[in-house]
């Protein structure tokens, strides 16, 4: 289909044209750009890391650790879970392992339920990320010139979305 100056439309920039067909096109566009965004987040948190001084964590360390660090207490595995969106608890439950290998967080049981903690080698891993990732990633973005409250909204928007997705997951998990 050609537009009004005769050139050649390309339609929704998708990765799966048979589900573009259905009747929310614009809903395809975005599953595709949380696709491309969601693996160039991983590689990007990683690769800092690496820069961080710690190479060969995978994402979901990554983020457990910044999880464990943030406002510096002692976290439950199943509150982990929970902020992180993860639902297979193994997955969580792996990677406190390989971190508590490095020395970054530690763990303990109080009562029946186990809490883990960054530990100083940990937050100086995290402050270390921060100065990273302001220097390569926050500095570029600022030169965008984002909206701070638009970027806010669209953080919200995506947060409400995964609750449409979780949804819809259970849906699917009943047929």
């Amino acid at each position: 289909m050609a537009d009004q100056r005769g050139r050649q439309e390309i339609g929704p920039i998708v990765s799966s044209a048979h589900l573009a067909d259905g009747a929310l096109p614009a809903l395809s566009e975005l599953e595709f750009g949380l696709i491309l965004a969601g693996n160039a987040f991983d590689r990007w948190m990683v690769r800092c890391m690496t820069a961080a001084g710690e190479p060969g964590c995978a994402a979901i360390e990554v983020l457990v650790l910044h999880s464990v660090a943030h406002r510096q207490r002692p976290k439950r595995l199943g509150d982990l879970c929970s902020v992180l969106g993860v639902e297979d608890t193994h997955v969580v439950i792996y990677a406190i392992k390989k971190l508590e290998k490095r020395g970054l967080v530690t763990s303990a049981r109080a009562g029946k339920e186990k809490l883990i903690a960054a530990t100083e080698k940990g937050v100086e891993t995290c402050l270390k990320y921060r100065a990273v990732r302001e220097a390569l990633l926050v500095e570029s973005m600022k030169g965008l010139g984002l909206d701070t409250a638009a970027t806010s909204a669209v953080a919200a928007m995506l947060r409400a979305l995964s609750g449409h997705y979780d949804q819809a997951a259970r849906a699917a998990a009943s047929l």
